[in-house]
């Protein structure tokens, strides 16, 4: 028993070996401290589930195997899938130890989102008119600048770090209505993003063309 980390030949061939047990899969990425936490979480349920005929655990580092990441949607880590009959009946983003464990105790049946639900009576437009300028540069992204969970979210907050420039932010993946509206709203399909004065300034690869033009910090300071 224990945690099994696989390569895409040997992802498929533990899905099929698995059968009808309830397998585990934790897609990880070794930049983030996040996943090593969890890591150790649910090595502690592989030792509790001594069985193997009933669950099986699977680590995946999510950005060396990309087409097993694509398939499951996986956009930041850590995030968790719990599959059964080759079905997925389960899915957790982010270190949610106690969360994990409920999820994989659960095993089958309809399981809901675990991410918080936010009510609130302003439109979207409003709130994401608030949130961009909620200061003078607000970056849009996967994580916390401390614990991003994406590679793209953590190569702009070190560009961010490295500028001197003070900015405040905004973890998309609590929020999916700003998400999901701050595309349209921006015309802008992908995550981070950067604004400045409430003016969308673009993702990674134009705030690296910034930099690279030395035209960064004085386009941050407005």
């Amino acid at each position: 028993y224990g945690i099994s980390s696989v390569t895409s030949e040997e992802f498929n061939k533990h899905l099929t070996e698995a059968k009808k047990s309830l397998v585990v899969i934790h897609f990880w990425a070794s930049w983030a401290e996040q996943c090593k936490q969890m890591n150790e979480v649910m090595a502690e349920l592989a030792t509790q589930n001594t069985n193997v005929t009933t669950v099986v655990f699977l680590s995946v580092e999510a950005e060396e195997i990309p087409e097993i990441s694509h398939k499951y949607e996986i956009e930041a880590v850590p995030t968790f899938i719990l599959i059964k009959n080759h079905q997925q009946i389960g899915r957790l983003n982010g270190a949610h130890a106690p969360e994990l464990t409920k999820l994989e105790m659960a095993q089958e049946g309809e399981l809901g989102s675990v991410l918080p639900v936010q009510e609130t009576k302003q439109s979207l437009k409003d709130r994401i008119k608030a949130t961009i300028n909620q200061s003078k540069v607000v970056l849009f992204m996967k994580g916390e600048p401390s614990s991003p969970r994406c590679g793209f979210s953590r190569q702009i907050v070190q560009i961010l770090s490295e500028s001197g420039v003070s900015y405040s932010h905004f973890d998309i993946l609590t929020d999916e209505e700003i998400r999901q509206g701050l595309k349209k709203y921006s015309d802008w399909p992908t995550y981070p993003q950067l604004y400045v004065e409430g003016e969308l300034i673009g993702g990674l690869d134009i705030v690296k063309e910034l930099v690279q033009a030395g035209e960064l910090v004085e386009t941050l300071k407005g």
